[in-house]
């Protein structure tokens, strides 16, 4: 078969998603299979904008996308966002969707809305023929995410299927497989080793410290108050922050930039302080990680805290003294924090690569 993984460049979750996929397939199956981002099948000026903005607002005006993210969410509004959509994809769209109609896909694999709704659109007018997945990358569901002429929702938890049958989608179109993660994040086993390899102390509670891709959030405060641990500050794109703190490194506090092992970071670490993004949680869960969330996002970020704390998992607050303080408990509560990685383990996905997989016929 010929499969398209495809994914929009609007924060580092949806790529990381889609590659996850990309890899597995290539890894387990014999299929044709092919990774793309979206934004590279439309103009410049777009493919800037549509990135570089969502970026922009989050970091600076995080209180306006949160207000938009609800807006568009509503019942009455629906229709003149989906009228916008489709104008917005008729005018720089037009690129992908002569790609989708050329290479004639069997499967299109979506880990964003944007390719969703242009390959779902021509699915419905009759010009393409591949049956289209998409992938819902974080824990709550918003109408952004829904497209006529999509043939299965693939969903995080059972509490997001909910959800999405909430939206007016059958339960014949919904498979509960998980957000999509790299399988080498449930492939450590001899932590110790790996301690020693990174470098660090094997000894010590370890609490690791992630900004998201972006690096934004009150982190110096955090590494000042939390005492008593190793602290692996994983500073991503923030080149300033990193420049900051690099000098101040010593043995119980390590300072990363932009990582590409963060499977292994995660597998040394007890506890994790962390943005709550879709991808970043999956991969924390997958990794039995026990979770305190900071500077979420309004909206997606804010929605995926409250559908987590339904299962009874990860701590949410904005007071670095409270997240010292819950990173206090746990490296003193043994049985509390073991209490917490079992009811991360029972939702937790590692195998959601494969159960994709299994859908492909």
């Amino acid at each position: 078969m010929k499969i398209l993984v495809i994914y929009a460049t609007a924060g580092a979750g949806h790529r990381k998603a889609a590659e996850a996929v990309y890899e597995g397939i290539k890894a387990h199956t014999e299929h044709e299979v092919v990774l793309i981002d979206s934004l590279d099948y439309t103009n410049k000026f777009y493919k800037k904008f549509y990135s570089q903005g969502y970026t922009f607002v989050v970091t600076y005006a995080p209180w306006l996308w949160g207000f938009l993210f609800e807006l568009i969410d509503l019942p009455f509004i629906l229709p003149l966002v989906r009228l916008a959509h489709r104008l917005q994809n008729f005018l720089n769209a037009e690129k992908l969707a002569d790609y989708f109609i050329e290479q004639d896909f069997d499967y299109i694999i979506t880990t964003h809305f944007f390719p969703c709704e242009v390959s779902s659109y021509l699915k419905r007018k009759g010009v393409i023929r591949s049956k289209v997945i998409c992938s819902v990358t974080d824990y709550d569901v918003h109408n952004i995410w829904l497209s006529k002429g999509v043939d299965t929702y693939l969903a995080a938890t059972d509490l997001t299927a909910r959800r999405l049958k909430e939206y007016g989608i059958a339960e014949q179109n919904i498979a509960i497989v998980g957000i999509p993660t790299n399988e080498k994040f449930s492939s450590h086993n001899d932590i110790n080793a790996l301690k020693e390899r990174l470098g660090l102390l094997t000894d010590e509670f370890t609490v690791l410290v992630a900004t998201g891709s972006f690096g934004i959030g009150p982190i110096e405060e955090i590494v000042q108050r939390v005492m008593g641990c190793q602290i692996l500050v994983v500073c991503g794109h923030n080149k300033e922050l990193y420049n900051r703190l690099k000098p101040k490194e010593n043995d119980i506090h390590k300072i990363f930039g932009l990582v590409n092992n963060m499977d292994e970071l995660m597998a040394v670490s007890d506890v994790m302080v962390s943005k709550p993004g879709g991808l970043s949680i999956s991969e924390a869960l997958v990794s039995q990680l026990p979770l305190i969330f900071f500077n979420a996002i309004l909206g997606q970020e804010t929605n995926n805290i409250q559908m987590l704390n339904a299962y009874g998992v990860g701590h949410n607050t904005s007071d670095v003294r409270e997240i010292a303080r819950v990173v206090e408990d746990l490296r003193k509560d043994a049985e509390r924090l073991e209490a917490e990685k079992a009811r991360i383990k029972s939702l937790a996905k590692p195998h959601a690569v494969k159960d994709i997989i299994s859908l492909l016929q």
